[in-house]
């Protein structure tokens, strides 16, 4: 029998914009439940979660933390996730760990950037939604304004479940809402009365029995709302909001309460794996097959490696052999540990609807399912964001040489949202993340924890080639060198492909005569079409044609950069039954290609990104002139309240790699943006020029 039952089981994270205190409010929870002797304090770095040396010295998160604690009954596993836009990997894989996010909002400043992200990434993953509105105590703090602007924003579902008595300096207490008091304190900042009836029409829209009975009678008893609560928090009929101060210890207790009863167990927030192909549900039965995922892994310096798995079905225990699916063996589990915070425990076992860890298993990887031995049955990937600012790096010096690849592998594993890869077009290695910020930490863990130092350049814009016409044409390769040569022949149609295609529905003999088969590759949406008929090329010989095109491809034609929206018709050929070879098919192919590509009005594609900047109303001017110089496309601006707006734009990426530079003077400091690859769209002719030139200096400065 589990220490606890799938149904006392509560996990949550806390996510929200950077400030917001959401690692002191974790701290606090720790010490009420008695699990520490004092509130840990980021400020005078004795935090209980926040332990990495570089979030000591930073003043804040930059990783996930796990801890836990016992409240009410219920066993309480708790994630606090990094608050800045830079590090948002983390907090996509804590928000697979959990069925509950707590959205947590500074109440000084109001609702921003990565609160309105966290919020919205939560939501689209199907979990429990908690609000909880932090630092009531700071100044000039109106509640009544920040609960239209969480409503309007995050929809009416936003109900408060107690209100402040007093704000700011005079805060000095919390009032339910829920059981509503028969005298009110003075100062209680609104009516918990009225709260209380916007309550009833939020949980009775989750269960028509009860709305059918507030329509006949015009009220519900308390112990039906009560019982509605969590029903209705399921539906997203309700989202409750909580008001706190933790530094006042204010309203700390009520939240715990809240999650305690309302916060809803493993049992009750659905999840999906994909079974044989088939999207299926899964419950989390201690005694059903083994299914787990890896949501985090840490590169601990003390501990080696760390991979933290959420268990969502099955029974995991020391010592055990488990599947990695898609992989084969087993890998063995030779140590089961609970993280509190910078603090671990062994333990025997872990059940279904908890989070655990272990230690030294290089086979495991964030993202990755394990189960008791079968490949039928995998969780979905977790979509951590695309990394988009990228820098060239190689080793300080010779003793740096032999270790920044491992050293640059250890910062991949840990961070989901940073990529290393060689690129094939400069032969340089290139790590990518979510921002300047982001990469100068990189740089200062590689000198702090693994003792190498980088040289960086400039970032490298990963821009691509593509036409825009149709070409037909041909190329016979011929060699003779003494004994046998070598020869091919190829025939290709180079057109277009359109951006948003479905392969078959396009790709039909109707469009593409003597169609025999066709390899579509979703993401650069390049097709090879096998048109051959009657011999002319051999089959034996077509995947050669087919891989001499990928590799040109990589290579780019008009400026070194990769080829993609392109279809490459292979129609007729020619063979020799002695000379013709794969390598004689392949170059063939690649010389076509390359000829064939530079009639077909080539183009330059441009990586374009979706940007969300949150700014003081009085500095829109400032940002809107500067996203006109960037060729920055406004789409939008959204009043959001506390004096803040946020706009909505897209702008190339090449000119926005020192953004965050950019938007923290024109708006002093108080300016946050994110963005998101967009798409890839034609750069201009003046820029295209330029590119192609500078392309062709480059490989003229290779020459000398």
């Amino acid at each position: 029998m589990p220490k606890h039952p799938v149904a006392e089981l509560r996990n949550v994270v806390l996510v929200g914009h950077g400030n917001a205190g959401k690692t002191s409010l974790a701290d606090l929870m720790l010490f009420k439940a008695g699990e520490t002797k004092k509130a840990g304090s980021t400020d005078d770095q004795t935090s209980a979660l926040d332990v990495d040396d570089d979030e000591k010295e930073r003043h804040h998160s930059i990783t996930s933390h796990i801890c836990h604690f016992e409240h009410n009954d219920a066993r309480i596993n708790l994630l606090d996730s990094p608050g800045m836009p830079d590090f948002m990997g983390y907090v996509i894989g804590a928000l697979r760990a959990v069925e509950t996010a707590i959205v947590t909002i500074n109440a000084h400043v109001g609702i921003e950037v990565n609160t309105r992200r966290s919020f919205q990434h939560a939501g689209n993953r199907g979990l429990a939604r908690f609000v909880v509105i932090n630092k009531c105590d700071e100044t000039n703090v109106d509640l009544p304004q920040l609960m239209d602007s969480v409503r309007q924003q995050f929809g009416s579902a936003c109900v408060l479940m107690n209100v402040p008595v007093g704000c700011g300096a005079n805060i000095s207490g919390v009032v339910d809402t829920v059981r509503v008091p028969h005298s009110v304190p003075d100062g209680t900042v609104m009516d918990p009365a009225d709260v209380h009836q916007l309550l009833i029409e939020a949980v009775a829209e989750a269960d028509d029995e009860l709305m059918a009975q507030y329509f006949e009678e015009g009220e519900i008893s308390l112990d039906e709302i009560d019982a509605a609560i969590l029903k209705s928090i399921i539906a997203g009929t309700l989202i409750p909001v909580f008001c706190t101060a933790v530094k006042k210890d204010i309203g700390v207790s009520e939240l715990m309460d809240g999650i305690a009863a309302y916060a809803p167990s493993p049992e009750q927030i659905k999840r999906h794996v994909t079974v044989d192909g088939q999207d299926m549900e899964v419950e989390p039965d201690v005694d059903g097959p083994l299914i787990g995922q890896i949501v985090k892994t840490r590169i601990d310096p003390y501990i080696s490696k760390v991979s933290y798995i959420r268990l969502y079905s099955g029974t995991l225990r020391k010592d055990d052999r488990v599947h990695v699916v898609g992989e084969s063996g087993t890998v063995k589990i030779t140590q089961l540990l609970e993280f509190q915070g910078g603090e671990r425990q062994q333990v025997e076992e872990a059940t279904a609807g908890n989070i655990v860890a272990v230690t030294k298993v290089d086979e495991l990887h964030t993202g990755n399912t394990i189960s008791d031995g079968s490949d039928r049955i995998s969780m979905p990937p977790i979509a951590f964001p695309r990394p988009m600012v990228g820098l060239a790096v190689e080793p300080k010096s010779q003793a740096d040489q032999t270790k920044i690849s491992t050293a640059l592998h250890k910062m991949e594993e840990e961070d989901p949202s940073f990529r290393v890869h060689r690129d094939e077009q400069t032969h340089e290695m290139v790590m990518e993340g979510m921002s300047e910020l982001h990469l100068k930490l990189i740089e200062k863990r590689l000198h702090d924890r693994e003792k190498v130092d980088i040289l960086t350049h400039e970032p490298k814009v990963p821009y691509r080639e593509t036409i825009t016409g149709d070409v037909e044409g041909r190329y016979r390769h011929k060699k003779q060198s003494g004994g046998s040569g070598q020869f091919a022949e190829v025939y290709f149609r180079l057109s277009a492909c359109p951006d948003e295609v479905d392969p078959d529905e396009y790709f039909t003999k109707e469009r593409f005569p003597h169609l025999r088969e066709y390899h579509f590759d979703e993401t650069l949406k390049f097709c090879f079409v096998d048109r051959i008929s009657g011999g002319s090329v051999p089959n034996q010989f077509i995947p050669a044609v087919e891989q001499g095109l990928r590799e040109q491809m990589r290579r780019g034609v008009i400026a070194g950069y990769q080829v993609q929206n392109v279809i490459v018709e292979l129609f007729d050929g020619k063979f020799h039954a002695v000379d013709s070879n794969e390598t004689a098919f392949k170059a063939a192919a690649a010389h076509c290609f390359r000829d064939l590509f530079r009639q077909a009005q080539p183009a330059i594609l441009e990586p374009m990104v979706s940007l969300e900047i949150t700014v003081p109303s009085d500095r829109i001017g400032d940002i809107t002139n500067d996203l006109n110089t960037r060729r920055g496309q406004l789409e939008c601006v959204e009043e959001i309240g506390g004096g803040f707006r946020t706009i909505r734009a897209k702008a190339p990426l090449a000119n926005l790699m020192t953004y965050a530079r950019t938007v923290s003077s024109l708006t002093g400091g108080q300016g946050s943006f994110s963005m998101d690859f967009s798409s890839y769209e034609f750069v201009p002719p003046n820029a295209h020029a330029t590119i192609v030139a500078a392309a062709a200096n480059g490989r003229s400065g290779d020459r000398k």
